[in-house]
């Protein structure tokens, strides 16, 4: 399968041919595999190195430490989960993923009018106290966050042209995107586990920087796995669940896992844009040919997101 390289740095400043091009790039990249890399992706290279380092400064922290933000304690699904806490593939691997990860979203205040009228997954974050990196680490991830969603931002502005639509087609579903930054750590030697089993992400598009170890791999149309390398300077960027039923299909939603075979800690860095929480996901103009029946059935985006997390996270279970 092949993972294209595509280069953002004419999208917004170039001319209109050049974003032309690239716009159709992404259209063939979405329908053949679903993944590609992005190269002048405009995230800042000191931004990206302090926010690796911070992560792994949290995930050294001792387990009681972390578990004073631990992700049960969020009515917001907010917070730290370590090993086993995500469970991406029951079917193979019910004991669940060999990682650890947080949780940043949006940071509301209890007083935001969404917050007060109980909408899930909108609240305030849990971030780490009594550590001496702990204003540091809070300033770089909220730093980190605001730079991955504005890159998320031009980039579906992108996918609006790849497919035949305005630029600003998606800006109205996009007031207030419920978006998540996920730190994850990877550990060694996790006994034949997968880091993260097999699954299609639930949202719109995915962000991943990778630092220092390989792990990605994606399914093939044969059933085979491809490994995608590891590379700093390159963001991968896949679709999700949302787009695939925005387009019915017609963007591929594929699926993925990490596996660490590096003998050594893996971390990287995943950012997960999803739309308004009241998004319609029924096919976008041009996405449902005269005739055809929409894959799936009406949602919103909170209805999908909802459903996918209480699948895939056992506090979640647990609670029920």
């Amino acid at each position: 399968m092949h993972v294209p390289v595509i280069d953002f740095a004419d999208f917004s400043d170039g001319p209109a041919d050049a974003t032309a091009a690239l716009a159709q790039q992404l259209a063939t990249a979405c329908r053949d595999s679903g993944f590609f890399m992005l190269a002048n992706h405009g995230l800042d290279a000191q931004k990206i190195e302090q926010a690796f380092a911070m992560a792994a400064a949290f995930f050294d922290l001792p387990t009681e430490q972390k578990q004073a933000i631990s992700i049960d304690r969020s009515p917001c699904h907010r917070g730290w989960y370590g090993d086993g806490g995500e469970v991406l593939d029951a079917r193979t691997q019910p004991q669940g993923d060999a990682k650890e990860g947080l949780k940043i979203g949006r940071d509301l205040s209890p007083s935001h009018p969404l917050v007060v009228a109980g909408t899930p997954l909108h609240g305030p974050n849990q971030w780490p106290q009594d550590w001496h990196e702990a204003a540091w680490f809070k300033s770089v991830m909220q730093a980190f966050y605001a730079a991955c969603e504005a890159l998320s931002r031009r980039l579906m502005a992108a996918f609006a042209l790849s497919l035949d639509l305005p630029h600003s087609y998606f800006e109205p579903m996009l007031r207030l995107p419920m978006a998540t930054l996920s730190p994850l750590r990877y550990p060694p030697g996790a006994g034949g586990r997968l880091g993260a089993g097999a699954h299609s992400d639930f949202g719109c598009l995915t962000l991943l920087l990778q630092r220092d170890e390989a792990g990605l791999e994606i399914e093939c149309a044969d059933g085979s796995w491809q490994g995608v390398p590891c590379t700093p300077d390159l963001v991968t960027v896949n679709i999700g669940d949302m787009m695939a039923r925005w387009t019915n299909n017609r963007y591929a939603s594929t699926r993925h896992r990490v596996v660490n075979k590096s003998g050594r800690v893996r971390h990287s860095m995943a950012f997960f844009f999803d739309p308004d929480y009241d998004a319609d996901l029924t096919p976008l103009p041009g996405c449902l040919a005269e005739g055809d029946e929409p894959h799936f059935a009406p949602a919103t985006c909170l209805d999908h997101l909802l459903m996918k997390i209480d699948e895939s996270f056992t506090y979640r279970q647990d609670a029920r």
